[in-house]
């Protein structure tokens, strides 16, 4: 194998996960019987290995962060899985998807199973939830009246809301919205990939807010 020093050993992957459960089971009712028979290979950290879906979901509820995520889906955006992902890893408390119910779930890596995702089919919708609920929107696209993110001082309780792929937020929302930020950009694109600036978004929130351990 090119790279390999002479007399080594080429390197090998190191599976992902743990195998079967080695012993006597553990008296555990979050463990999942069939997990610690066949092994736990999913997407999940160590702390959750052999934990049900069930038991992963309600251990989350328990500290999930007062931050949600919006994002409107009227052109089946294939990045939408992504963003899900990514509010999985920042514990949001919910992404909601404004249009079409249907999206590509592949780039979520399964992280749906373990994130509430809440369908809106219209704005008006969307914008009755948010009033119902004290959950101011935050419009999150680079329009011209857009305030630099990176000096906002983001509400502890919102939901920051992104557009589709390209034509960004519609009228409707950026109307809706509370306040409207943009991330600085400093090259020559018009604009970053709207998975890419949910993950900026929502990690601005994380600085902001969010109690780190020692």
């Amino acid at each position: 194998m090119e790279g390999v020093p002479p007399g080594a050993e080429p390197e090998t992957r190191t599976e992902v996960g743990v195998g079967p459960w080695e012993g006597a089971w553990p008296d555990d009712p979050r463990l999942d019987p069939d997990l610690l028979r066949e092994g736990d290979r999913r997407n999940v950290v160590d702390a959750y290995r052999y934990w049900s879906v069930d038991a992963i979901v309600a251990d989350l509820d328990t500290r999930r962060h007062p931050f949600h995520v919006v994002v409107e889906n009227w052109q089946h955006d294939h990045n939408i899985g992504s963003i899900v992902r990514t509010a999985n890893a920042f514990l949001a408390a919910e992404v909601h998807v404004v249009g079409r119910r249907r999206w590509n779930r592949r780039g979520a890596m399964v992280t749906d199973r373990y994130q509430h995702v809440r369908h809106h089919p219209t704005v008006d919708d969307l914008v009755a939830w948010s009033r119902g609920s004290g959950v101011p929107l935050v419009a999150i696209d680079n329009v011209e009246r857009s305030q630099p993110i990176e000096r906002a001082v983001l509400p502890r309780e919102c939901a920051l809301v992104f557009g589709q792929e390209g034509p960004g937020l519609s009228v409707e929302l950026l109307d809706a919205a509370e306040s409207v930020l943009a991330i600085t950009q400093f090259g020559s694109t018009r604009s970053i990939n709207v998975g890419a600036a949910a993950a900026v978004a929502m990690h601005a929130w994380i600085t902001q807010h969010a109690a780190f351990g020692v």
